[in-house]
C-alpha cells in the first residue's frame, strides 16, 4: 500500500485528506501530520495504517477538546465531562487532558481565579456563593482557597452594592434578607448592612 496523495481539505482549513493507492484512507490535522512525517509515495503495511486511523480518530477527538477548551476557561472537571459525551476513552482523555495542560489551556487555580473575576464584575456575590459555584465545577479546595485569597473585594461593599441595586425589585425587607442569604451572605453581616442603609 503507498501514500498516493495529501490534499487540504476545502471545508476544513488546517486539516489534510491522505489518499492511499488512490481512495481516501484517512485525514489529519497539520500539526498531526507533521509529528507523522508522512509523505506522497510511502509505502504502509497493515498496521503502519491501522495505527495511522486510529492517530487520525485521536487527532479529531483532540481538535473537538481544543475548539471547547478555547471557547472560555473550564474547569478539569468540565474538560473530562466534555469528553466522556464525546465518548473518549479514559487514555485518550488523560492524553489529551496533558496536552491542554502544557498548553495552559487547563488550569483549576487560573479558572477559580477567572471566574471569581468575572463574577465580580458582572453580578456581585459573596465569596461563599463563589466557593460553592467553583465546588459546583469540582475545582479543589486549594485551587479556591488561592483565588479567593487574591479577590480584593470587600463583602461588606460587594453586600451594599448588592442591597442597592435589589432595593426596588425587594421593597419588603424579609424577602431582600431571604434573596441576600441565597447569594451566601451571613445573616448578621445582612442584618447590620440593612440597619446601616435605613440610617
Amino acid at each position: 500500500m503507498k501514500i498516493t496523495e495529501i490534499k487540504a481539505q476545502v471545508k476544513t482549513a488546517g486539516r489534510f485528506s491522505i489518499f492511499v493507492d488512490d481512495k481516501y484512507a484517512f485525514s489529519l490535522s497539520d500539526t498531526a501530520l507533521l509529528e507523522q512525517k508522512l509523505y506522497i509515495g510511502q509505502e504502509l503495511d497493515d498496521k503502519q495504517l491501522k495505527d495511522l486511523k486510529q492517530a487520525s480518530d485521536d487527532d479529531k477527538a483532540f481538535g473537538l477538546v481544543l475548539r471547547y477548551a478555547s471557547m472560555r476557561p473550564h474547569s478539569e472537571w468540565e474538560i473530562r465531562s466534555y469528553m466522556q459525551r464525546k465518548k473518549v476513552t479514559p487514555a485518550l482523555a488523560d492524553k489529551l487532558l496533558n496536552k491542554l495542560t502544557n498548553l495552559n489551556l487547563v488550569d483549576d487555580i487560573s479558572f477559580a481565579k477567572s471566574w471569581v473575576e468575572s463574577r465580580r464584575l458582572l453580578r456581585p456575590t459573596s465569596k461563599r456563593k463563589l466557593q460553592q459555584e467553583l465546588r459546583a465545577k469540582r475545582v479543589g479546595d486549594d485551587a479556591i482557597n488561592q483565588a479567593l485569597a487574591e479577590d480584593e473585594a470587600d463583602e461588606q461593599d460587594v453586600l451594599r452594592a448588592l442591597i442597592a441595586k435589589k432595593r426596588a425589585r425587594y421593597p419588603d425587607d424579609l424577602k431582600l434578607m431571604q434573596y441576600l442569604a441565597r447569594q451566601g451572605f451571613k445573616y448578621d453581616d445582612i442584618k447590620s448592612a440593612l440597619l446601616e442603609e435605613s440610617d
